[in-house]
C-alpha cells in the first residue's frame, strides 16, 4: 500500500489553519503519477490553483500574506507566472481594504513578444523593496528566476512566501541563498 505525505501547517494562524481544510475541501491534495515543472516524478499533486481560484481560498491567501508581511518594510509583491497571479491579486485586494494598499507586479517566464516587451507586468519601481509569491514550491527553480528579473531592476527580495512548500529541496535552496522564507502550508513526509 502507497502511503502519501500530509498537508501541514507552514504557519500557525486562522488564516493558514483555514487554508488546510480549504485544499481538502476543493481537492487541491491529488494522488497518482504527476510530473512537476522541475521535471521530477511524483505520486502526488499539490493544485495550489485550486485554493487561489476559490473565492474563500482567495480571501484567506490573502489575509494570510497580507498579515505576514505587515511588520516588514515592503514596497511592493509579485508572483511567478502563473500560480502567483491570483495570490498577488488577492493581496492587492485584501492590502487596499486594510487601507495599507500595497503595489503588485507579476513575473513572466518569458517577456512578451509584442506591446511593452516587458517580463515584469504592473507596478513595480526600480530600487523597491519586494515580496516573491509562489503557489507550490518545489525546488525553487521559477522563485530564483522571479529574483533574477527583479535584481534587473535593482530591487531587493527581502520575502519569498509560498502557499505550499512541497519540503523537497526549494526552501533549503532559497534559505542558503540568504532569502526569508515562509510557507503558509508545508508538506509533510
Amino acid at each position: 500500500m502507497k502511503t502519501y505525505p500530509t498537508l501541514e501547517l507552514g504557519l500557525d494562524t486562522e488564516s493558514a489553519r483555514r487554508l488546510r481544510e480549504i485544499a481538502t475541501e476543493v481537492g487541491a491534495f491529488l494522488t497518482g503519477e504527476f510530473t512537476l515543472t522541475s521535471g521530477k516524478k511524483s505520486n502526488y499533486y499539490i493544485d495550489g490553483k485550486r485554493i487561489t481560484l476559490s473565492p474563500e481560498g482567495a480571501y484567506w491567501v490573502g489575509k494570510a500574506i497580507f498579515d505576514e508581511l505587515a511588520g516588514i518594510d515592503v514596497d511592493a509583491v509579485g508572483g511567478v507566472a502563473t500560480g502567483a497571479y491570483p495570490m498577488v491579486t488577492a493581496v492587492a485586494v485584501i492590502s487596499y481594504l486594510e487601507g495599507k494598499p500595497l503595489p503588485v507586479f507579476i513575473v513572466r517566464e518569458v517577456a512578451k513578444e509584442h506591446g511593452t516587451m516587458r517580463k515584469i507586468e504592473g507596478h513595480l519601481k526600480e530600487g523597491s523593496r519586494v515580496a516573491i509569491l509562489e503557489d507550490v514550491l518545489t525546488t525553487g527553480g521559477s522563485v530564483i528566476k522571479a529574483v533574477e528579473a527583479v535584481a534587473a531592476m535593482s530591487c531587493k527580495v527581502v520575502r519569498v512566501i509560498a502557499l505550499v512548500d512541497r519540503s523537497e529541496g526549494g526552501s533549503d535552496r532559497l534559505k542558503k541563498e540568504g532569502y526569508d522564507f515562509t510557507a503558509i502550508l508545508r508538506v509533510s513526509h
